[in-house]
């Protein structure tokens, strides 16, 4: 937490430094939060470090230096560190079957899909021949973290859904989403800003309304033409997609958060419509 003000003290409640030191989280104070703000506008993400004591000149350029050759966290697969690490039957007396790969799904989206069908949760780089034996109606991919375009993620996961296009009905949910645009051809870039909080506007091409939405992503589809691919979600902010169907495949997939949680719940109605007809 960085802030410009420190208030530690409260009427009613835990006091902000008690809520922190519970659950083990620095706090930076007295920090120009506005020039913060501003240096991240105009440069966008940055890698940064936190260092304790006086800085002189010297140590300044060693840490700078430290910096510099420091990885970017997404040249880690950090969809296999979320993952679950064995395949987790949530039984269920629905006849519906659905096989969720597990690429860090939130508990929110498992609930809202066990409420409705026999869940089958996955590992990240379960291969194809193990998700037909389950003998799904339909597959969901989750939302996670990282680069959708990792290597580890193209030689499996993508991999993966590249053999099952056309075979099962598919629903792709924020990296989700991007995995399956890669797996259909389409190409993913890194957001100079990423998309992050539960205000986000998104329009539905097809019929003009404008949702708010969550949502909690630093990369996004390019448009492409062809590939029977149809953009019907937009970012009303910068136009960016926000989720496609397929004009060939029952597939459906948003770049958003359509169960929220937290958020709004504009657009959880998502959920019934891809389990209702698939």
């Amino acid at each position: 937490l960085i802030i410009k003000e420190p208030c530690f003290h409260a009427h009613r409640g835990t006091p902000l430094n008690r809520f922190l030191h519970k659950a083990s989280l620095p706090c930076l104070y007295h920090v120009d939060t506005r020039a913060l703000t501003l240096r991240i506008r105009q440069r966008g993400t940055m890698k940064a470090m936190l260092v304790c004591g006086r800085l002189t000149k010297q140590r300044m350029r060693s840490v700078l230096e430290r910096i510099q050759r420091m990885p970017h966290p997404d040249t880690e697969n950090l969809v296999a560190m979320v993952s679950c690490k064995r395949i987790i039957d949530h039984g269920s007396s629905n006849r519906k079957r659905i096989v969720l790969v597990d690429c860090g799904v939130k508990k929110s989206i498992l609930k809202h899909l066990k409420s409705r069908a026999h869940v089958f949760q996955v590992p990240y780089d379960t291969p194809e021949r193990t998700i037909t034996r389950m003998e799904p109606h339909s597959i969901v991919i989750s939302n996670g973290p990282g680069n959708p375009a990792h290597p580890q993620l193209i030689g499996t996961t993508i991999k993966t859904l590249r053999s099952l296009l056309g075979k099962y009905p598919m629903l792709g949910i924020c990296l989700g989403h991007q995995l399956l645009g890669i797996a259909l051809g389409l190409e993913t870039y890194k957001l100079k800003f990423g998309h992050r909080g539960s205000n986000h506007g998104v329009q539905n091409i097809e019929t003009g309304k404008v949702y708010i939405t969550s949502q909690n992503h630093g990369y996004a589809l390019r448009k492409r033409r062809g590939k029977n691919v149809h953009f019907n979600w937009i970012n009303t902010n910068d136009g960016t997609v926000e989720g496609f169907r397929h004009g060939v495949y029952p597939i459906v997939s948003v770049q958003f958060h359509p169960e929220a949680a937290p958020g709004p719940l504009d657009t959880r109605s998502l959920f019934s419509y891809f389990l209702d007809r698939y």
